[in-house]
């Protein structure tokens, strides 16, 4: 099972940016969906973005302000975060991602995250 390696997390002021960067320790050439969750305390991890090999989808309101990217090359998934706001705090998350019952589910384990906190 691939595992991952999130970085680029940081406290950033609202409306600063951050690259969130996921390192995946095998191929992911494939894998069909690679996405980003984010977490935040009491709740499940939510998916916001996920790319195929073809396609970038978004979910929850976020197009516009986030961009993500997948290099099956470099085994990297990374998520661009723009105009932050602090409902964007939250533990940050790449896995595959599968479709049960029409709802996006993570598939592999969940690595350490890397924490997005946006405070003035």
């Amino acid at each position: 099972q691939v595992q991952f390696v999130e970085s680029g997390g940081g406290l950033v002021q609202p409306g600063e940016s951050l690259r969130l960067s996921c390192v995946a320790s095998g191929s992911i050439s494939s894998i069909y969906a690679l996405g980003w969750f984010r977490q935040t305390p009491g709740k499940e991890p939510e998916l916001v973005a996920f790319a195929t090999a073809n396609a970038r989808k978004y979910v929850n309101n976020v197009e516009g302000r986030l961009f993500i990217s997948r290099d099956n090359a470099e085994k990297t998934l990374t998520l661009q975060l723009n105009n932050l706001q602090p409902e964007d705090t939250a533990v940050y998350y790449c896995n595959v991602v599968v479709w049960v019952e029409h709802e996006p589910r993570p598939r592999n384990s969940w690595g350490r995250g890397t924490r997005v906190t946006v405070s003035s």
